[in-house]
């Protein structure tokens, strides 16, 4: 597949099969949409049109444009890799839009005990077959809100694991409220990656990230949100924000947070039906020309020497993730899944305590097969509306709880998902085209 798409003054023609993205001048570029796209055919003389063929005749030789797609099915395993525990079912915050019913996830607010919790971590070595590396995520509510039980839990885990010959890799999410000198020390010991959530400018911040008593809580974290940055070296980490349709200016947020010391930045669309927070189709142009206005402050920014690492602007066309992965879709549901306080589980943290997707227990150890045998069938290609979509073998099909969520199936992608989505690796692109000029 042939996608073409210009960014400002640039042009470029994307090839699916072989992952090519290649830089040309505006006449290939139409000539190219109207042959492959159907787009208005431009009106070029008879040299130019035998030139651009005998250009594309030269690429098709190299493998790099109309290469065969991968077609097959993917082989999905059956070891179980990664579990998030909800390691607490409740919050000090009280977010607007949380998704998980600020922390309680529609049912009592409750912790995880430690039992419960290393029957997980029993759950998840007896399941993993080979592998040899596996992750666990700490998850909430707010987990910093049970620091002792989660250093407990990964020592067990490491003790465990080690007889085995199993490495594990950890990660925690957290809104920092709570994160002082003992959390640090053990974050930057044990975690693998850390995401501390912070939507950017105070104002946006206090609009909807309140605490218990409905004040702003930006004053109360952003000075230990940068002590941790400050003390975390090289290891990875993660500042995520959240924008919604009160803030569609979300550059100024990312810019923000960039230039107060946050070299890894993510910012995610809001998934919620909160009226005057949801993002509806009427607010699409907007975002999709504000994705633009980040791109050229992110790049300004390279230009600089001060650049930063944007989640949603990274793609590796020359490597990365093999296609084989990419037509798997996310592992919920079969290699991965989401563990609440009472050991139930679930595909992942997004369905976690729709009864309709639960799975088993940990204290069990046993699958509902059914549902787990519906997850690993689900793949790219079971994702019918992806099949005339560029994008499909990066973005993979979408978000399997967001896709159900809104459309009722885990296999029918979000249509506004969708939109940000491809503008977002458009972008990505042209960023990967800019920086390989300037070196």
């Amino acid at each position: 597949m042939v996608h073409v798409f210009n960014y400002k003054d640039k042009n470029y023609i994307y090839d699916s099969g072989s992952g090519s993205l290649h830089e040309c001048d505006k006449d290939t570029a139409d000539y190219v949409k109207a042959k492959y796209e159907g787009g208005d055919n431009p009106s070029l003389s008879a040299e130019k049109i035998a030139e651009i063929e005998g250009d594309l005749e030269a690429l098709k030789k190299e493998g790099l444009f109309l290469k065969g797609e991968i077609n097959t099915y993917p082989l999905k395993s059956k070891e179980v890799k990664a579990l998030c525990l909800h390691i607490c079912h409740d919050c000090n915050l009280r977010c607007r839009y949380c998704f998980a019913d600020e922390g309680a996830y529609h049912s009592a607010r409750e912790f995880m005990s430690e039992d419960t919790a290393k029957s997980a971590i029993d759950f998840l070595l007896k399941n993993s077959g080979n592998r040899k590396v596996l992750e666990v995520d700490f998850f909430g509510g707010e987990p910093l809100m049970c620091l002792e039980t989660i250093k407990n839990v990964v020592a067990y885990a490491r003790a465990e694991g080690d007889k085995l010959g199993k490495k594990f890799l950890f990660t925690t999410t957290t809104n920092a409220l709570l994160l002082d000198d003992d959390a640090i020390d053990f974050f930057n010991r044990e975690m693998e990656n850390v995401v501390l959530s912070l939507d950017g400018r105070k104002e946006v911040h206090d609009e909807v990230r309140k605490t218990v008593n409905g004040k702003g809580s930006f004053d109360l974290v952003i000075d230990k949100v940068k002590k941790f940055v400050r003390s975390r070296g090289d290891k990875s980490y993660y500042v995520r924000g959240t924008f919604t349709a009160k803030n569609t200016d979300f550059s100024k947020d990312v810019i923000f947070l960039a230039e107060n010391g946050f070299d890894s930045i993510s910012m995610e669309p809001v998934v919620t039906d909160i009226p005057d927070l949801k993002i509806d189709e009427d607010h699409l142009p907007a975002i999709l020309d504000e994705y633009e206005n980040l791109c050229d402050k992110y790049l300004e920014k390279y230009d600089k020497g001060e650049g930063f690492n944007f989640f949603h602007f990274n793609v590796d066309l020359e490597g990365g993730v093999c296609l084989q992965k990419k037509v798997s879709a996310c592992g919920a549901g079969n290699e991965y899944f989401s563990v609440v306080p009472s050991g139930d589980i679930y595909p992942c943290h997004q369905f976690a305590g729709d009864k309709d997707f639960l799975m088993g227990n940990v204290f069990e150890g046993k699958l509902n097969q059914s549902t787990r045998d519906k997850f690993a069938s689900s793949c790219l290609f079971t994702r019918e509306m992806c099949d005339s979509c560029f994008a499909k073998f990066i973005c993979s099909g979408g978000c399997a709880a967001n896709n159900y969520h809104y459309n009722g199936d885990v296999n029918k992608p979000y249509e506004i998902t969708c939109a940000m989505m491809k503008k977002r690796i458009e972008c990505a692109m042209h960023s990967l085209a800019h920086k390989k000029s300037c070196k």
